[in-house]
């Protein structure tokens, strides 16, 4: 019977393409890549990527995990080298591990601002660093996700003026040299601690503050286990959306364009967002009962960059990069 059936089904296939009948076709789906990244969904970087993945539907199809559910803080760009994730949002931190210049990048008042931070990646310079990632990690970076300007917060009630006033404060910093590089040179004693951890950390008296950007404390209601926020703006905080290498040559030229442009478009959306929500926050936790203020940001300024030059992390930096980046207007 089976064969019977077969040979109709053929029997009339070839009628019909002898007739000249067009017959249907399967529609292919659209292949899956896999997104990682320790935000939330709360957080503005979600509606981010939910703006991205609309915008190449046609072509792939995005699967997030978010809050590090997939894999854990700081390991995402190992399964990116290991061909075991398609895409990932990936601190410069983590890449400093194993690109030491890139170190650089991460340092505390460097960019002045987001439009700092976007002109730098969209310049020669930035292509020169991109390429290091590119070529030693085989990573593909799409461009950076920013996501505010990061400042103290404190469960203690202590006001802090200086670098001096943060000594034995225990700040909680994410894993690895460079982010407790970051809290030394606010003068703080960083505690390493995952992102997730943060808010029972504070809680518990475990570490004395955080340092994140506005909309991640509202994110993360850490505002609910603080007492203030004491506005250092020692960081232009931003990660980068990425691509593992093979994916992005697996791509037609036309797909890698039409694939950076949905990033470029969503990333300069999400930092207009971050812009305004930073705006209206300080307001809002100041309603809400916390202390916020800003300190003398010049001799916060001052300590964080004789930290850095006096630092390892310095003797890898490319020569005469700094000045560069400095002089961009």
């Amino acid at each position: 019977m089976t064969f019977s059936i077969d040979r109709r089904m053929l029997l009339g296939a070839g009628a019909a393409l002898a007739a000249g009948t067009v017959l249907p076709t399967m529609a292919q789906t659209p292949p899956t890549l896999r997104f990682a990244a320790v935000f939330s969904d709360k957080d503005i970087r979600a509606d981010m990527m939910k703006m991205f993945a609309k915008d190449i539907e046609a072509d792939y199809k995005i699967d997030m995990f978010l809050n590090s559910t997939l894999f854990r803080q700081g390991t995402e760009l190992v399964a990116l080298q290991r061909d075991n994730l398609e895409m990932g949002n990936i601190a410069p931190q983590d890449i400093s591990k194993q690109v030491p210049a890139w170190s650089l990048l991460t340092s505390a008042y460097l960019f002045r601002d987001p439009e700092h931070l976007t002109k730098f990646f969209a310049s020669d310079l930035g292509a020169q660093m991109k390429k290091m990632v590119e070529d030693q990690l085989k990573v593909k970076i799409l461009g950076p996700t920013f996501f505010g300007t990061r400042h103290v917060g404190l469960k203690t009630k202590k006001r802090i003026g200086t670098p001096a006033d943060l000594a034995g404060v225990k700040l909680r910093m994410p894993p690895g040299d460079t982010w407790q590089m970051l809290g030394r040179s606010l003068g703080a004693n960083p505690t390493p601690m995952a992102y997730a951890e943060t808010y029972t950390g504070l809680q518990t008296g475990a570490i004395d503050g955080q340092d994140n950007p506005l909309p991640n404390v509202q994110n993360m209601k850490f505002n609910e286990v603080m007492s203030q926020i004491v506005l250092t703006s020692h960081l232009v905080a931003f990660d980068l959306l990425t691509v593992n290498m093979k994916t992005w040559q697996a791509m037609a030229p036309a797909k890698q364009r039409s694939f950076q442009a949905a990033a470029d478009k969503a990333i300069a959306w999400s930092t207009a967002e971050h812009q305004k929500r930073e705006a209206e926050l300080a307001d809002s936790f100041r309603k809400q009962g916390l202390e916020v203020y800003v300190p003398n940001i010049n001799a916060f300024r001052d300590y964080a960059q004789k930290a850095y030059l006096a630092s390892d992390d310095a003797k890898n930096w490319p020569p005469g990069m700094l000045d560069k980046i400095n002089a961009m207007k």
